[in-house]
């Protein structure tokens, strides 16, 4: 199967982006933290894993080799699809969920759209000794800069509505983010898009 893909970005959306790879344009579905922080005409390399199902072939990319892994190992587990594992990266990294896993965190892992509790207990039973030890992934090669087009608000309200929240409970939750959340995210440029996501999802949690 295709381990990687490497070329030009030639549309990045919330939750996926196509990439030219000289003669053939692919679609790969990605985190919405990862989706956002690519722009149009960037060089990317993505390391992928192939979904093959009756209705069809899906890439699936991620910004290194510990997260493709998490996303497969995940899968194993009973009730667990690609739809799921790619959301517990969109809300958790790799390290918080093997934390999550290893303390039997089950209210942090019912925080991700999709995961119930027993689903959440599942993940805990089930990954205990899959997943290592925090801290245990390769770094990989760092995501280019968010898309200029779009402010940080318009593209984490895009990253929850693709994780299957309403425009107005998204429009809601940016809207309540913490200031001084909002303020370190921010202080950086370009914004720190995926961090901005999580709390969001976090106050959506809590309502």
């Amino acid at each position: 199967m295709i381990s990687f893909v490497r070329g030009t970005v030639v549309h990045a959306g919330a939750d996926s982006v196509v990439v030219d790879l000289g003669s053939v344009g692919v679609r790969v579905q990605c985190t919405p933290s990862t989706a956002l922080t690519l722009r149009h005409g960037e060089h990317v390399e993505l390391m992928t894993t192939m979904v093959v199902r009756e209705d069809g072939w899906t890439l699936y990319g991620f910004v290194d080799d510990d997260e493709r892994s998490v996303f497969e190992q995940t899968q194993t587990v009973s009730g667990i699809g690609p739809r799921i594992a790619l959301a517990l990266l969109a809300t958790l990294s790799p390290d918080e969920l093997r934390r999550a896993v290893s303390a039997g965190d089950e209210a942090t892992l019912v925080r991700v759209p999709g995961i119930g509790r027993k689903g959440a207990q599942r993940l805990i039973l089930e990954l205990a000794d899959r997943l290592g030890p925090a801290g245990g992934g390769e770094a990989g090669e760092p995501v280019p800069a968010p898309r200029e087009a779009a402010s940080w608000e318009q593209s984490v309200v895009a990253g929850l509505a693709s994780l299957g929240w309403s425009a107005r409970e998204a429009e809601a939750s940016v809207a309540a983010l913490d200031p001084e959340v909002v303020a370190a995210a921010t202080a950086a440029q370009p914004p720190d898009v995926g961090a901005l996501l999580k709390a969001a999802l976090r106050g959506l949690d809590r309502s």
